[in-house]
């Protein structure tokens, strides 16, 4: 029989956003690992059934429904999590606002704008706020906040979306530093194009499109993030904080050889011209 490794047997973990897609994924995939997984999101019926999921897969899950946005709700969510389980280790940050459609910066709605920032950055500002005083009293943990290609690299039409991705990651090393010293380490995860629903939704040609703008020539799945997540809550990643990991099959690398489409090589390009 073969064993399944649990590196996170014994521990305690919150994922915020994990209603759907990555973050449910992530949930999953930390209760396999052998942790307790509080999931947390503004849908008590999607948590529910997550957490009926994990339960009878012999799981341990906890669903508490959060509002990012509400200080009191996220406080909330770290003292359920303390009182069901006395303690926490690990954190997966995974809120984002829904998606929008790209929309040149002066033409887009300051409420909207307003709304990806709330969401998707102060949103992880408030979750390690509440995060890492529990953590401190239990000797340490890990965060993990969910970032993207996008911030890292500019898209245009996409500036709430961009802005807050790029200040998910600074606030990420901003939070390793204030605490490595204490135990508790904080990183960031960037993944590029993603099965989830949103790019189901928007139907077999995007999906082929994104996929023809990577390298590998294929879009990732929830699963591989959730991988990624579960190595960065583990003792496995103990030397590494402040850190932005890329998931993104070479996207951000560069140029693929021109090679690769059936043309000349870049070099052989270069060289001809």
């Amino acid at each position: 029989m073969t064993m399944v490794p649990t590196p996170l047997a014994g521990r305690v973990a919150i994922v915020v956003g994990a209603s759907r897609g990555i973050g449910a994924a992530t949930s999953r995939a930390l209760s396999r690992a052998g942790a307790a997984v509080v999931v947390a999101a503004r849908s008590e019926q999607a948590l529910s059934a997550l957490a009926e999921q994990i339960t009878a897969g012999d799981g341990r899950a906890l669903a508490v429904p959060t509002d990012v946005t509400d200080p009191a709700s996220v406080r909330r969510l770290v003292e359920q999590t303390l009182g069901a389980y006395g303690r926490l280790d690990a954190a997966v940050n995974n809120a984002a606002a829904g998606g929008r459609r790209p929309t040149p910066l002066a033409e887009v709605a300051i409420e909207d704008y307003d709304t990806e920032l709330s969401v998707s950055l102060r949103g992880v500002f408030l979750a390690m706020k509440y995060e890492i005083p529990a953590m401190l009293e239990g000797g340490g943990g890990s965060i993990v906040n969910m970032s993207s290609t996008g911030g890292l690299e500019a898209v245009g039409g996409l500036a709430g979306y961009v802005s807050a991705k790029f200040g998910v990651i600074g606030l990420t090393r901003t939070a390793a530093l204030d605490y490595a010293a204490a135990g508790v380490r904080v990183n960031a995860l960037a993944p590029g194009p993603i099965l989830t629903e949103q790019l189901q939704r928007a139907g077999e040609q995007a999906q082929q499109q994104a996929a023809s703008a990577l390298p590998m020539r294929r879009v990732g799945r929830p699963d591989e993030v959730a991988a990624a997540a579960v190595w960065l809550c583990s003792e496995e990643s103990s030397f590494v904080t402040g850190a932005t990991l890329v998931i993104d099959r070479g996207m951000l690398a560069g140029m693929a050889p021109f090679s690769q489409a059936g043309r000349p090589s870049a070099q052989a390009a270069r060289t001809s011209a």
